[in-house]
């Protein structure tokens, strides 16, 4: 069985600016760190769960932590851009950017 121990994954959709920077923390590693230009949407309801769930996912699938961040990171990125504009606010992602 594979060692278990903690690590932090910081995202920056929140903060301002045209880039988005989002850094993965283990302890005893150097920082992971990728950038990508914001995606101008107000569809963004369910990014956090979606990149958790998808990162899980990864994981399952038996990637390494810093695979399944990155893997997990470009299919939000491809929701996002699907969304398919329901509400009046903040909308779904588009989850059908399932790539198979």
């Amino acid at each position: 069985m594979a060692a278990r121990g903690v690590a932090y994954l910081a995202k920056g959709g929140d903060a301002e600016g045209p880039m988005v920077e989002d850094r993965l923390v283990v302890p005893g590693s150097a920082p992971v760190a990728w950038q990508a230009p914001r995606i101008a949407t107000r569809h963004t309801h369910g990014t956090g769960c979606t990149l958790a769930s998808a990162i899980a996912t990864g994981l399952g699938a038996g990637l390494n932590l810093t695979a399944a961040v990155e893997q997990a990171r470009a299919f939000v990125r491809a929701a996002l851009l699907a969304a398919p504009g329901f509400g009046a606010g903040h909308g779904p992602l588009g989850h059908a950017a399932v790539r198979s």
